[in-house]
């Protein structure tokens, strides 16, 4: 894999390896950790699954965007993220999501940089598995803005295939608090675009425009969802120079009470954000 350790390989990392949890939970740690690298100056890289498949939608998206009784009938769990964005769909098996957390003085202030600094694994691992990955070319227009992977397309944050010029394959998106950087993404391994679409409420497109925006990496390599999880393991691992690492008590207690407070909290996720 053509990867060295990066210029925040310096800072003391640990590497959360994949694990399932439900996306409430999910987005807690995410708060949780940035904590622990506001206070302590750990940095914290971790690959995740959404168990079960989960909607999460972004800080400022109206709950009316959402079809919550197809999300329902479907089994589909529907969350809030900090960051901001549409809705994205994520499949148990077909999604791969990953956040890179620090201190805010570790990472550049300017956002372009911060986007392609911590991306470098990211695209370091896709063409590790055999893809022409880059960021899109060009800004491309949305296709149905509710939906964060049908928004427009931005080289900013946004992979996609065919050296730039393709569909997309990953979007990536950063909460920044005063002390600390969130950096979180999907990853398309396979699409679903029948049940994507499926969740949010008289969507303005189809499946056919769906899969011509957006592709699974499995339409361009042979590896299997555990090889792409392992390459993408490695790529993080090499590039902050991590050792493996766990949570504390004290961070799955701060996940647990933030995510009853806000991201399984029904009334929380389904306010318009605009009246909170």
């Amino acid at each position: 894999m053509d990867i060295d350790p990066g210029p925040v390989a310096d800072r003391e990392w640990r590497l959360i390896h994949e694990e399932s949890r439900e996306g409430p939970t999910q987005m807690a740690l995410d708060d949780a950790a940035a904590e622990t690298a506001a206070e302590t100056g750990l940095c914290t890289a971790r690959l995740y699954q959404w168990e079960p498949s989960c909607l999460s939608l972004g800080r400022h998206q109206h709950p009316d965007t959402v079809d919550w009784g197809a999300c329902a009938d479907a089994g589909v769990d529907v969350t809030r993220r900090p960051t901001g964005g549409g809705g994205i769909y994520h499949d148990r098996t077909g999604d791969l999501s990953y956040s890179l957390i620090a201190p805010a003085d570790a990472l550049p202030s300017d956002l372009l940089e911060s986007y392609h600094l911590l991306c470098t694994p990211i695209l370091a691992a896709l063409r590790a598995l055999g893809i022409d990955a880059d960021y899109v070319d060009s800004e491309r227009a949305a296709v149905h803005q509710p939906a964060c992977y049908l928004r427009e397309l931005d080289p900013a944050h946004d992979i996609v295939a065919d050296g730039g010029a393709g569909r997309k394959l990953a979007g990536n998106a950063q909460h920044r608090r005063e002390d600390a950087v969130v950096q979180h993404g999907s990853i398309s391994v396979s699409v679903d675009a029948e049940t994507h679409l499926d969740c949010f409420a008289a969507p303005e497109t189809t499946p056919a425009a769906f899969r011509d925006r957006v592709a699974g990496i499995d339409e361009f390599t042979e590896a299997d969802r555990a090889s792409v999880v392992t390459t993408l393991t490695e790529a993080l691992a090499t590039w902050t120079d991590a050792e493996t690492g766990s949570w504390t008590e004290t961070e799955l207690t701060r996940a647990d009470d933030r995510a009853a407070e806000r991201y399984a909290n029904d009334d929380w996720v389904r306010a318009n954000p605009h009246e909170r």
